[in-house]
């Protein structure tokens, strides 16, 4: 073998991941992203990163956890993966993002008594407002408030919750503690949906974002996850990632 052909070999090997490659990934009951229905796995991104693994040929088991706990795996390299998530500084330091999967809303839910028709911050001046902890909504939340201080409105008071599902229902039978809840608009619709309530709306958006899927910059290797993008985008030029999210009527994103 000569210089030319042993060199080439070398490259070959050094793009190609190893035989048995493989993306441990984490998700959260986040319906109708991700969810357990007995005992399976399912939901729009848990398709999308099923889909893409089949594509590329590598395995991509996934775990569903509690969502500190997904981010605290990721962190520490006992997983590569987690989804689906939105952009923001802090997360960027330690993560990559994939392409966004889809486009998506912020809002507010509110009791069907309540006549809310968001328009502005001015709204919700003084308003107790549940949202899920250690999430992105949390973050855009306390960004709102600071926002409504700086602006001389009476801010709003912020209550953490970790379960998504029991604030929805607390808010059905007319919020006991909160006057409203402020969520992924898919969730939130979604969450309406399985369990049936009357009496929850939502009642305007507040901000339009990207989902994506977020791979931990410390303990994954580049190659991978440039291949799993790789074939992502391979996957949406070609119109499947937009039929896997029609059949949960989620809004896709154009190709670049």
């Amino acid at each position: 073998m000569n210089k030319l052909h042993v060199l080439l070999f070398l490259m070959i090997n050094l793009l190609l991941p190893a035989e048995g490659a493989e993306l441990k990934f984490v998700t959260h009951d986040f319906p109708p992203f991700s969810h357990e229905s007995g005992g399976t796995l399912s939901g729009a991104a848990i398709d999308i990163v099923r889909q893409t693994c089949s594509e590329i040929e590598i395995s991509c088991p996934i775990e569903l956890l509690p969502w500190k706990r997904s981010q605290f795996k990721v962190r520490r390299g006992q997983v590569q993966a987690m989804l689906v998530i939105g952009w923001n500084n802090k997360r960027a330091q330690w993560l990559s993002f994939s392409p966004p999967l889809l486009k998506t809303q912020y809002g507010f839910f509110v009791n069907t008594s309540n006549p809310l028709d968001y328009q502005s911050l001015s709204d919700i001046a003084g308003a107790k407002i549940g949202v899920l902890e250690s999430s992105n909504t949390f973050d855009h939340l306390n960004e709102i408030r600071q926002k409504m201080i700086e602006s001389k409105l009476e801010p709003i008071s912020i209550q953490e919750i970790h379960d998504n599902t029991q604030v929805f229902k607390m808010l059905d039978n007319e919020g006991r503690n909160i006057e409203m809840i402020y969520s992924n608009r898919d969730v939130g619709n979604t969450v309406i949906t399985q369990h049936n309530l009357k009496n929850v709306r939502y009642a305007g958006p507040n901000e339009e974002l990207y989902y994506y899927i977020g791979f931990g910059l410390k303990h994954t290797d580049k190659a991978l996850v440039e291949r799993f993008n790789s074939g992502f985008i391979k996957l949406q030029r070609s119109g499947v990632i937009q039929k896997i999210l029609a059949q949960y009527n989620l809004e896709g994103v154009e190709p670049d």
